[in-house]
Formats: C-alpha cells, structure tokens, sequence
C-alpha cells in the first residue's frame, strides 16, 4: 500500500532494512580479518630500558616490560647477559605469564606451556616465543629486534 504523500513504497522499505542488516553482518565478519592482515599497530624496533631496574636481578629470574603494545619478558642469565622474549604465544597471538614457581611460561588460552628460555614444552604451541636482542648501552638495557642495527 502507498500513501498518497509517502516517499517510499513499503517494499522499498523493507528491501533497505534487509540490505542494511546483510552490510552489518558483511561488516562484522570482515572487521577482523582486516583488523589481522592491517594490524592497527606497529611493533617498535627497539626499547630502552633503565638498567637499574634489571640488574638487581637475581640469575634465573624474569621481569616484564612493556614491548610495544604486547608484553615481554627479560631474563638475567647466570653469566650476567640477558635473555628477552615477546611475551605472546605462537599458537595464536594470546599473552603468555610467567610462573616463577615452576619456572614457565605458561598461555591460558589453550593450555601452552614453555621453559624458562622460551622453547616450547607443552600443549599446542608450534614454536618458541619470539627472542629479542637485549644488550647493555651505558645506563640502559636495549631491546631490540633480531637484524636491527
């Protein structure tokens, strides 16, 4: 039925609202995927850290800190050289804790577990967590990625 002064037949209507449920629902379920291939994000090639606040540590312990947007993860070695790690599961990007307790890394979302090193010892992880380069420049402790100069 149409009005005599409407702007628009009821079919018209409905066609609009059954186009724009279909655009939301395509919307939503691309949102993610673009949102994974264009990360909205960029990792940082370095981060300097003050190195007071590492070299108190004891040998075999581990302290977070902030690499870019995601966690890391610095371990003093017995030789007094440092070990960092991108504090993010390989299984599909979930954060990963440390438990000092059992000395292990250990990822929440699908039981992942690895050692204190970061190699992969449980669970459905395919790979070590991700190392990072961590070297001592005058008062700072340098993380950097793996060919950064």
């Amino acid at each position: 039925m149409k009005f005599k002064d409407s702007l628009f037949t009821r079919r018209r209507f409905l066609n609009g609202l059954l186009g724009g449920g279909i655009a939301t629902l395509a919307a939503s379920l691309l949102y993610p995927i673009i949102k994974f291939v264009f990360p909205p994000y960029q990792e940082p090639d370095k981060v300097l850290l003050p190195l007071a606040d590492y070299q108190g540590l004891a040998p075999g312990s581990v302290k977070g800190f902030a690499w870019g947007v995601k966690p890391g993860f610095i371990k003093k070695k017995a030789d007094g050289s440092y070990l960092a790690l991108v504090g993010v599961c390989t299984h599909l990007d979930c954060n990963v804790a440390f438990l000092p307790d059992q000395k292990k890394f250990f990822c929440a979302c699908h039981t992942g577990w690895y050692d204190e090193n970061g190699i992969n010892i449980g669970g459905p992880p395919p790979h070590p967590l991700r190392t990072l380069r961590a070297v001592v420049e005058g008062e700072n402790l340098v993380v950097k990625k793996e060919g950064v100069a």
